[in-house]
């Protein structure tokens, strides 16, 4: 939960999320500068920085963003100092997120941010997001002030504290969609460095599209179910956090189960569609739309074989017929090899059956009906 009087502007809109876990355990006086990419443009931005599993509460003494020239370093005169409640310090509770004050000036869409943090005695479990699939940097000391990238001399896969960004756009309808899914969905065999899971495609289309739907914000988990704990809390248990408490989002967009499905934990088809459901009912009832995809193929896969199939199978039914979402879009159609449709398409598959590739990333992307998107109609009507 955000900590008292630190909640989301109600104009804003996410234009850059990434799901909270535990990654490790913190390190007193180091700095993170964090790197994450823009879809939506906007004024006011302001950052949230969760210690949602933290233990005991993290104090940043200095919180800075501003945009990326080229890998650590900062355009000149673009590096601003956050503040949270007017203070340049803030303490985040165990369990809580703060918001920030909004920043001057505006961010563009399709922008390289970088927030810069440091805590001087910060320890405990560390808050982030653990595969970001994207290069951040690390400190020994306080260099968030610098533009240079000489202070920071190591790097990370991961992002710590930093949860997510919002701005508040020009047209007051823009909107957003949160992304709810597991590895494939949180890039893992997309090129790094480079933007190319499919929400970040899905982002691109956005920018040029006629949809008031602008923001994309990513909170897949690698390995992560819908029903249980493991790799990441379950779906059910972090949706309110990763995506329900995520200003301006008007779309769910849930692409989960084939963590369930191939565990062989002994999850049934029926037990998984009322996981679904119950997410379903939770986003209706907070009124977003609710976009269902299909489970994707992966016969190859280590756990594969036929009993996990049959439920890939049945569960996929119902996603399509069973009437539960506003929506679907059929990832297993566009993913399937026609000639073995238990299995990816070569030209899609990154190697592993279970993953797709950059053009499989894409393709997933464009199979995204951008008017499910906005959902004209009242969510859970159908």
């Amino acid at each position: 939960m955000d900590a008292p009087g630190t909640g989301a502007d109600p104009d804003s809109v996410v234009t850059w999320a990434a799901s909270a876990d535990r990654i490790g355990d913190a390190v007193a006086d180091r700095g993170y500068r964090l790197i994450v990419h823009t879809s939506a443009g906007g004024s006011g931005t302001r950052i949230r920085l969760s210690n949602a599993f933290g233990d005991r509460p993290v104090t940043f003494d200095s919180v800075r963003a501003g945009i990326r020239a080229e890998g650590a370093a900062l355009k000149k005169g673009s590096n601003r100092r956050v503040a949270f409640d007017g203070a340049r310090t803030v303490t985040v509770p165990a369990g809580a997120a703060v918001w920030s004050d909004p920043l001057p000036g505006t961010l563009p869409a399709a922008t390289d941010l970088v927030v810069s943090l440091h805590s001087p005695d910060a320890a405990g479990p560390v808050t982030g997001h653990s595969m970001a699939m994207q290069t951040s940097y690390l400190s020994d000391g306080d260099h968030t002030a610098e533009d240079s990238a000489a202070g920071w001399t190591a790097t990370t896969g991961s992002w710590a504290y930093l949860d997510a960004v919002s701005v508040r756009p020009k047209d007051a309808a823009t909107r957003a969609v949160a992304a709810l899914g597991d590895s494939i969905t949180d890039g893992w065999a997309s090129t790094g460095d480079t933007n190319r899971r499919w929400p970040d495609y899905l982002a691109r289309r956005l920018a040029t599209a006629d949809t008031t739907v602008k923001g994309a914000a990513n909170e897949g988990i690698s390995g992560n179910k819908v029903l249980a704990d493991g790799a990441g809390q379950s779906a059910l248990n972090r949706l309110d956090r990763d995506v329900l408490s995520l200003p301006g989002v008007r779309t769910v967009f849930l692409f989960e189960g084939v963590n369930d499905i191939k565990a062989h934990t002994g999850v049934t088809a029926e037990a998984l569609i009322a996981g679904y459901r119950e997410i379903a009912d939770r986003a209706h009832a907070a009124g977003k739309c609710v976009v269902g995809a299909t489970v994707g193929p992966f016969k190859g896969w280590s756990e594969w074989d036929p009993e996990a199939e049959a439920v890939r199978q049945e569960a996929n039914a119902f996603i399509r017929t069973g009437g539960l979402f506003d929506a679907v879009t059929d990832f297993d159609r566009v993913l399937r090899n026609p000639y073995d449709p238990e299995r990816m398409l070569p030209f899609l598959d990154a190697g592993d059956h279970l993953h797709p590739n950059d053009k499989g990333m894409q393709a997933m992307a464009d199979a995204v009906g951008l008017d499910t998107l906005d959902c004209s109609r009242t969510p859970g009507t159908q």
